[in-house]
């Protein structure tokens, strides 16, 4: 007969013919080629309003603290707050912004919202730039710039995210582009504008905060029709539309299946190419804010600039930024879609010659010739931006693009930016200016080699996201053409303990109520298959499905409620608890409803009278076979659709495996699915009709029961002893 598991097979095979589709969907098509910027903005009948909503909300957000920076000596004067406070307050300013990225990131992962918090927090940031200028103490001074830094968070979280399903993929690199140039606008206007509003207005500090914060409430009316497309509306929806032919009445995925905050959190962190641009953003936020502070001081003591004269430096060197960034879009666009790997590769060179375009600014004997060479390699950096998140942001699922940006921020800020000041904050000292700031450089070129490894990774990590939407929308299909799935199926499934990797490529499929006997060697990974399955390991690749929904990365609690239950090997009892509390522990699922739990252990007890004999006694003082009867107890209280048994039989004897296995037959009778992992092939090939066998982490052999005993290669006579006589077909 053939098995749901079949379909499995059908799935890759339509995995391997859309692969090119799906690349393509995702904005790599291998060409160079790339249509003008308006042209492709008429062809999909799209406009400019969501990035320039976007991006003048990105330039108000940086008034509150520019202003307050610039001001700082006026503000500590009018309020009598110690110069200390200030800058403690400019520190607490960043931290809140890096720890409010993910929350607002997870407010947002269930539902398309993510334009009503990007128009929300623009108004909270405004109204607390506002009332900054009638602040009347430190208190109140400080809870304002902790309410504009919690809210600035939303633009590490959601504005690229939100950017990336407003414009198609073809556009992708070149519209992040132009928010940056936004963002470095900002750097150039926030201290015009203080400039402007102190020496021709001669406004107050007061005055400046209420004129900066109205003026940035009036910017933010500008968003009020910003709307949500929905996730992945020009790349994963554009993939599922090209794989079925009719749309689906409901994307959302089943709350129970679906990815929470930190599962998502952990998720990103398994992604080889999101690790290794984490790792060069948190080297590069030890160089940047350090570099800041040192740079300041080498601009007053080697060309004697005041704090006004400063400003307009830096003013300047952000238009090297802007332009740069406007430039280098369209290339940027062009290398993306030829090849995300030389992308990085590119980034990874930019970077470094910004690194040495700064490095020769402390050499230019000329302020000029020092000015446009710091511009060119601040304008490096900016350029960097845009390449490094267009790049990974594609190999990111949709509704997770806001949890990698959010902790994208804070590496830069808060790992790397806080990190840098407490390691690389004394270096003047020692080194004096001109020496910090080359040390602080140095530490900038592992950054580079950081982000140049990427390259290796980048299409690989695309191509499983290409076939997480393939497999999915296929399996969708199936179900709705009436197609009978696997219970259980793991596809190409990696583990590794560290360094060492245990599984490699498994296969395993499961079918509703069916009993599956697992068998290998010591060392061969049949324990660890289990671990993944159950959520107790997570796979390096692979996914893992039960009932057609993916529930690779569901954490293990969340998997019970599903009906996926594990009886570990050895002895799985709680040694200090009585039998009874032991039973009531597997009950915790049930949480109040304590007539199932009672009903549950009553059960329990019917199957397994000896357990009730002993329900008072510590679980440790049983003998090895009542403990594994304790441990498949909980079977008949969880009520589970699938059950996993690992090495059952194992140190018992003869008589008392014999009683056990009779009871797992009898719950495999119920309708409940089992998988028996078993050395002892005796054991196992009498109780089940189709067997796996693993060796050295693989999957050697699928299929009848009885077919494993003419594989000599595989199982040793040592393990067929008396086989023939025992093997009867399962009933």
């Amino acid at each position: 007969m053939k098995r749901s598991g079949d379909v499995i097979a059908e799935v890759e095979r339509e995995e391997q013919r859309h692969s090119a589709e799906g690349r393509a969907a995702m904005g790599v098509t291998g060409e160079t080629h790339v249509e003008g910027f308006w042209r492709e903005l008429a062809r999909h009948h799209l406009t400019l309003y969501p990035v320039v909503a976007l991006g003048l909300l990105v330039i108000v957000d940086q008034f509150q603290l520019n202003a307050f920076i610039i001001q700082g000596p006026e503000i500590s004067r009018g309020l009598g707050v110690p110069r200390g406070l200030v800058a403690l307050l400019v520190s607490l300013q960043g931290l809140a912004l890096t720890l409010a990225a993910l929350p607002i990131a997870a407010s947002v992962e269930a539902r398309p919202r993510r334009a009503m918090v990007a128009k929300t927090t623009g108004v909270a940031w405004s109204v607390a730039t506002l009332f900054t200028g009638l602040v009347a103490n430190g208190f109140g001074l400080g809870a304002l710039m902790l309410l504009d830094g919690a809210s600035s968070g939303s633009v590490l979280a959601v504005h690229q995210p939100l950017l990336l399903d407003s414009y198609p993929t073809s556009l992708r690199g070149r519209i992040v582009s132009v928010y940056r140039a936004f963002y470095e606008a900002g750097a150039v206007l926030s201290p015009l504008f203080v400039a402007l509003l102190t020496g021709v207005f001669l406004l107050t500090w007061r005055g400046v905060f209420l004129a900066m914060g109205a003026t940035a409430l009036l910017v933010s009316l500008v968003a009020l029709r910003l709307r949500d497309p929905g996730f992945g509306r020009w790349d994963e929806a554009r993939l599922r539309s090209l794989l079925r032919a009719e749309p689906a009445d409901d994307e959302r995925q089943a709350d129970e299946h679906r990815l929470r905050f930190f599962e998502i959190t952990r998720r990103l962190l398994m992604i080889t190419t999101m690790r290794r641009v984490l790792l060069s953003y948190a080297i590069l936020g030890m160089l940047l804010v350090p570099l800041n502070t040192y740079f300041i001081f080498f601009l007053e003591q080697r060309w004697g600039l005041a704090p006004d004269r400063r400003g307009l430096f830096f003013a300047g060197v952000a238009v090297f930024s802007v332009v740069m960034v406007l430039l280098f879009s369209r290339h940027s666009e062009r290398l993306f879609r030829s090849s995300p790997g030389r992308l990085f590769r590119l980034a990874a060179v930019v970077q470094l010659a910004g690194l040495c375009c700064i490095g020769a600014a402390l050499l230019m004997p000329v302020f000029a010739a020092m000015f446009v060479a710091f511009g060119l390699g601040i304008g490096c950096f900016a350029v960097v931006t845009p390449m490094v998140q267009t790049g990974f942001l594609s190999i990111v699922r949709a509704q997770m693009r806001p949890h990698a940006t959010a902790l994208a921020g804070i590496f830069l800020y808060g790992v790397g930016g806080i990190g840098g000041s407490i390691v690389l904050g004394g270096l003047d000292v020692r080194y004096g200016v001109v020496g910090s700031v080359a040390a602080v450089l140095g530490v900038g070129v592992f950054s580079s080699i950081a982000l140049n490894s990427v390259r290796r990774h980048v299409d690989a990590d695309l191509d499983r996201t290409v076939a997480e939407v393939v497999e999915e929308e296929e399996l969708r299909a199936l179900r709705a053409s009436g197609a009978r799935l696997p219970m259980l199926s793991c596809r190409h499934l990696d583990f590794s303990y560290g360094q060492l990797q245990v599984l490699f490529g498994v296969d395993f499929s499961v079918d509703d109520g069916e009993m599956v006997a697992l068998l290998g060697t010591n060392g061969a990974g049949k324990s660890t298959l289990l671990r993944v399955i159950s959520g107790l390991g997570l796979p390096s690749r692979g996914s893992v499905r039960f009932r057609g929904a993916d529930i690779t990365y569901l954490d293990a609690e969340r998997r019970l409620p599903l009906g996926i239950t594990q009886v570990p090997g050895g002895r799985a009892v709680f040694g200090p608890l009585s039998v009874v509390n032991n039973l009531r522990v597997y009950g915790h699922t049930y949480g109040r409803q304590r007539r199932e739990v009672e009903r549950g252990i009553d059960s329990a007890f019917a199957a397994f009278p000896r357990l009730a004999e002993r329900r008072n006694q510590p679980a440790s003082t049983l003998s090895g076979g009542e403990q594994q009867m304790l441990g498949l107890a909980k079977a008949l209280i969880l009520k589970p659709r699938l059950l996993l048994i690992d090495e059952l039989s194992l140190g018992l004897a003869p008589k008392v495996v014999g009683e056990l296995m009779g009871t797992v037959r009898t719950i495999n009778r119920a309708g409940v699915a089992v998988v028996l992992v078993e050395q002892s092939v005796n054991v196992a090939l009498s109780l089940v009709e189709h067997a796996y066998f693993m060796e050295r982490g693989e999957i050697r052999f699928d299929g009848r029961a009885r077919d494993l005993l003419q594989r000599g290669d595989l199982v040793r006579s040592v393990f067929l002893e008396g086989a023939g006589a025992t093997l009867a077909p399962a009933t």
